[in-house]
């Protein structure tokens, strides 16, 4: 009967269609697979990724995987790594098929992840097909010999089960006929009558009281007997009979005496029986010494177990204390985790600057903020593993798109928005992980609003500068202007011609107004400097012999202190006319005696010309104006000179600082090197 179940296991084992897995990221490499695999007797599974592989192995069991190694995610080594670690599948062959990883150390990885066979493409379809039929028939052998040992397992155990009861019989019989034994031969029986006299006793009693059965007949039960003691631990000498009723059936702890009075521990037992109606008892005495010095062992044992119990379980109170303070310290630091993470989320998706996650590896996005969404104006889902678009992203100074594998701080960058818009922001990138996966954190500062505002209010600016240019050049020209008009009106009515002093005055009102002119028209922004590379101190040492006949003039000292400086981009007459401008004002501003000082120095990428004089300082109402146009505190200057030096500098992109106290003013102007 269990042969033929065997049989038709077997053969339903051989009839059933058996799995067989293809992996492929291309659907048709699979679709070449089927159609030289196509077969009856074959059950063909596709999946097109690692991971759809790997759900396929936890839905059902295959003969054989043949696996692409070059896939995006989880490519073959690591698939095939994932399923050799399985406890399920990691006998089942794998056969890797590749046409460009056919180097020896990728078909030594291959084989070293757990590969039976390397197949390249192009590959021989009979071949395929005879290597799958080969791996097809051990696995249906393997699975006969399953079935086959499952078989003869359940045989051997039917046989064990059979003997095991067979035994268990014996030791029941075994131990029923030791315990009729030991009742009749060891324990002590004695049948006595209502009044307590006893009327026999079996031949056990003289080798545990020591008496012949002739010399107890007749004589009370209670001389074997030195005290009872019934379940509720009462007890009381010579009043057998009183623990008779309430006992009978019971097992009482005793103390018995023998013939030479020495006693023993026995435990009684006491029934009750009639015979033509006539009552008397049956007692049952075992000597139970041994047992006792037992239990007291025993007992001993308890207690040295109990007091190891009571050291033990000290010890695992001590441990479970110390462990629920590492559990409430752990649910601290996850309750703080979690915190964290959502202190995280709600700045993450409340923060007003646009942020967002991306990959390393393939400049996807995986995560971004609100804000992201409703300036850029793409949906979550339009985002979400969706690769950066670079070209969206412009960097304001070299007009090229960012890289985002180099950090950066307030990066003035252009992009554009979904709907083509383009907006100006600050962008600032961070290299961080998570789990474990390299990302690039993006946090991009929209102000465009404020660029709008900036330059509005740039507008109004000059708006109200040509404004208050306008004022000042009418009325710096007015006056030569009124002067000359004035004449001409007089040379009108005087036939005889003008006298040559007032000819000579309207010229010079008429050169004034053309100076006033010239110089306003170097304040304009859109200026062309022709710069060239020079040295700044050779500009100085050629300034100097003018500058110096001008200091000794008005009874001023003018002194030079050069170092060392690179060569820059500078063009001279505009760098000429800058540094007189400031001189002029500094030897103005000195008394008789003071000392003007030029200094150069290199400094950080940058090239210092310092200007420094001895006058009385600038107060602070008039150093906020400095560098308007038309302001001046001269009676008969212009209020050009210093806006001129702010608009060279402008053109030479330098910075101009001031530094002014009681003991005198210091301009620094500051060329950059690089």
């Amino acid at each position: 009967m269990q042969q033929k179940d065997c049989t038709v296991n077997l053969n339903s084992t051989t009839t059933q269609k058996v799995n067989i897995l293809m992996v492929d990221n291309h659907p048709e490499n699979l679709l070449a697979l089927e159609a030289v695999l196509l077969s009856p007797h074959y059950n063909l599974v596709s999946a097109t990724s690692g991971n759809a592989a790997l759900k396929s192995l936890l839905k059902q069991e295959f003969a054989v995987i043949l696996l692409d190694v070059q896939m995006p995610g989880l490519n073959g080594f690591e698939t095939a790594k994932l399923i050799k670690a399985r406890e399920k599948t990691k006998h089942t062959p794998i056969i890797f098929i590749t046409a460009i990883s056919q180097d020896m150390e990728h078909v030594q990885r291959g084989y070293s992840v757990g590969a039976i066979d390397y197949i390249f493409k192009p590959f021989q379809p009979e071949t395929l097909k005879q290597k799958i039929e080969k791996f097809v028939e051990i696995y249906q052998k393997h699975k006969e010999e399953i079935s086959k040992s499952e078989l003869q397992r359940s045989a051997e155990l039917n046989e064990v089960n059979k003997k095991l009861d067979e035994t268990t019989l014996d030791l029941q019989r075994t131990e029923a006929l030791a315990r009729v034994i030991s009742e009749t031969l060891l324990d002590t029986i004695v049948t006595f009558d209502c009044q307590g006299c006893i009327l026999s006793v079996n031949p056990a009693v003289k080798t545990m009281f020591g008496y012949r059965e002739n010399e107890l007949v007749g004589q009370p039960i209670s001389n074997l007997f030195l005290k009872v003691s019934g379940e509720d631990g009462n007890s009381c000498p010579d009043l057998f009979f009183s623990l008779i009723n309430p006992s009978l059936g019971s097992v009482i702890e005793a103390v018995a005496l023998r013939k030479d009075e020495s006693a023993f521990p026995a435990d009684i037992q006491i029934g009750e029986a009639a015979v033509e109606g006539q009552p008397f008892f049956v007692c049952t005495i075992r000597n139970v010494t041994e047992r006792k010095q037992m239990e007291e062992v025993k007992k001993q044992q308890f207690n040295q177990m109990e007091k190891m119990v009571k050291d033990r379980t000290l010890e695992l109170l001590l441990a479970n204390e110390q462990l629920q303070i590492e559990i409430e310290e752990r649910k601290k630091i996850a309750d703080h985790l979690f915190v964290s993470q959502e202190r995280f989320r709600k700045i993450f998706e409340s923060c007003p600057s646009l942020v967002a996650l991306i990959s390393l590896k393939d400049k996807t996005y995986l995560d971004v903020n609100t804000s992201w969404i409703n300036v850029t104006g793409y949906s979550y889902d339009e985002l979400y593993h969706q690769k950066i678009n670079l070209l969206d992203f412009i960097d304001e100074q070299g007009d090229n798109s960012i890289n985002l594998e180099q950090p950066f701080r307030s990066k003035k960058i252009r992009y554009k928005t979904k709907h083509g818009e383009i907006r100006a922001g600050l962008l600032s990138t961070e290299m961080i992980d998570i789990q474990p996966e390299p990302c690039i954190l993006l946090v991009l500062t929209d102000f465009t609003e404020r660029v709008l505002l900036e330059r509005e209010m740039s507008r109004l600016d000059r708006l109200n500068l040509i404004g208050e240019m306008a004022a000042g050049i009418a009325h710096e020209i007015r006056n030569p202007m009124t002067t000359v008009y004035g004449f001409l009106q007089v040379a009108r009515g005087n036939r005889e011609g003008l006298p040559k002093e007032i000819v000579d005055l309207m010229l010079e009102e008429l050169s004034r107004a053309n100076s006033i002119i010239t110089e306003f028209l170097n304040l304009a922004k859109n200026k062309v400097s022709y710069k060239k590379v020079q040295n700044l101190n050779t500009i100085i040492e050629a300034l100097f012999p003018l500058i110096q006949a001008e200091a000794l003039r008005s009874r001023k000292q003018a002194d030079l202190d050069l170092h060392y400086c690179p060569d820059i981009p500078v063009d001279e007459k505009e760098i000429r006319q800058l540094i007189l401008n400031i001189v002029l004002n500094g030897l103005d501003s000195m008394s008789s005696g003071g000392k003007l000082t030029i200094k150069t120095y290199p400094e950080e990428q940058a090239v210092i010309l310092e200007i420094k004089d001895q006058g009385k300082g600038i107060s602070l109402e008039i150093l906020e104006k400095i560098g308007t146009p038309f302001f001046t505190t001269k009676e008969n200057g212009t209020g050009l000179g210093l806006a001129i030096c702010y608009s060279v500098a402008e053109r030479h992109q330098a910075d101009i600082d001031i530094e002014t106290g009681d003991e005198g003013t210091t301009f620094f102007i500051r060329f950059k090197s690089n």
